[in-house]
């Protein structure tokens, strides 16, 4: 029992010493620059969800970010981020989408659906006086869905699919705030991916750290089946609870 109580003790101690639970929390406005569709890739008819259609009020987003650090340079990162945006609007042309075609002029309600489901691992691989540095690979999961109506017509495209990425983190310390950069991208083959932010925190108690930043997010696939590229901005505002 003697010895049960000290090896408790020392996964205790060794755990409050080494290790770090945090969970971010944020939220935003989400706008645009184009999202540009084309599906199937080499019949249907290329068309601008952003330019063509107007989107129906504020895009507003959120996303979950549980963390766990160990042995003070090592960070597994979860995130959940869903993502969904309405549109609406007449055909600029006649549009062929999957196996429909929507003829110019009739009225059409667009969704677009790109929610993202993540694992990080990256390690601190420099840290000296105000900097630190970081490089890591990121998994992640895309569950996507475009969807076209127009009456009793509707067509829609899903894709659920894999992505590995690359993710580096940068920081900044200034007195007791700090400027960041965190990066999950690549590029290649058939298509790319990025989400960049860039912003400030200040930490408000021990346990509470309050963040703003700004988050871009670009990309997309050109296959067979799909063409897909979107640019999205967001106003990131959150909080990070640590343990």
């Amino acid at each position: 029992m003697k010895r049960l109580f000290i090896l408790i003790s020392l996964f205790v101690s060794f755990t409050h010493a080494y290790s770090q639970v945090s969970l971010d929390i944020s939220t935003g406005l989400v706008a645009q620059s184009y999202n540009e569709v084309r599906i199937p890739n080499e019949t249907g008819t290329l068309f601008d969800l952003y330019k063509d259609f107007k989107i129906e009020g504020p895009v507003i987003y959120f996303s979950l970010k549980p963390g766990y650090t160990f042995r003070e340079k090592n960070h597994i990162f979860l995130l959940y981020a869903p993502l969904s945006a309405n549109y609406k609007g007449s055909a600029p042309y006649d549009i062929v989408y999957q196996n429909t075609t929507f003829t110019e002029g009739s009225e059409i309600s667009a969704l677009y659906k790109f929610n993202s489901y993540r694992a990080t691992y990256r390690r601190d691989i420099y840290s000296s006086g105000p900097w630190s540095l970081g490089v890591g690979f990121t998994a992640k999961i895309r569950d996507a869905e475009i969807r076209l109506t127009s009456g009793e017509t509707s067509d829609t495209k899903e894709d659920f699919g894999f992505v590995p990425l690359l993710n580096l983190y940068a920081e900044y310390e200034i007195g007791n705030w700090s400027l960041f950069f965190e990066g999950d991208g690549l590029a290649g083959g058939p298509g790319r991916a990025f989400d960049l932010y860039l912003g400030g925190k200040v930490p408000v108690s021990d346990y509470l750290t309050l963040k703003a930043a700004y988050r871009m997010v670009e990309g997309g696939a050109d296959v067979s089946d799909v063409y897909n590229f979107t640019m999205l901005h967001f106003a990131n505002v959150g909080l990070i609870i640590t343990l």
